[in-house]
């Protein structure tokens, strides 16, 4: 058996981090800008969203996610423009708020394999964004009665620039922050 045991205090230092980039997540995810020519809002949460998936890996960074998700579908205001409710997940933005589990899984397999590489934690968080963008814009195509490329221009092209930024903003930070964290770790 090679999995490692985790000690008691192992085990609540990593609920405590699951919960820190949860509650990053729902402080980042309201703050958006919208557009006049799409319900897609440009927000903070998919940065919050690489950088948790970049410090915390696969598993428990798609926890915080899975935790923010759950909370912002209770009620509480954690989604784009300060909305909460299962109406926000069931409207246009809600196949890509559902598609952030899958950026949070791929980007951190890839930091999980690849931690002390600059290009390849990026390339995971971009292919768990493409997979982001393809629930996304399918949902919104089928909420707004759209074509799958009109649904596309108006979902993903005009993102695309911002979350290639937001990823570099990610994996630069997160490479600061997270022998922090391995120092807490000991």
């Amino acid at each position: 058996m090679n999995a490692k045991v985790k000690t008691r205090n192992e085990r609540i230092l990593e609920i405590v981090k699951v919960a820190l980039m949860a509650a990053l997540i729902s402080v980042l995810g309201p703050i958006a800008v919208p557009l006049p020519f799409t319900p897609v809002p440009i927000s903070l949460g998919i940065l919050a969203v690489y950088i948790s998936s970049y410090l915390l890996g696969a598993k428990t960074g798609t926890l915080s996610v899975i935790i923010y998700i759950l909370v912002g579908l209770v009620g509480l205001p954690v989604f784009s423009g300060y909305a909460g409710g299962a109406a926000k997940l069931a409207g246009p933005t809600g196949g890509y708020i559902i598609g952030f589990i899958f950026v949070a899984l791929i980007g951190g397999l890839f930091a999980d394999r690849f931690e002390n590489k600059f290009f390849l934690p990026l390339l995971g968080m971009a292919l768990g964004t493409l997979v982001c963008y393809l629930f996304g814009t399918l949902w919104l195509a089928y909420q707004m009665s759209l074509t799958f490329k009109q649904a596309l221009i108006a979902g993903v092209v005009p993102y695309v620039g911002f979350d290639c930024a937001k990823m570099v903003i990610a994996v630069l930070l997160g490479k600061q922050v997270k022998p922090l964290i391995a120092r807490i770790n000991k």
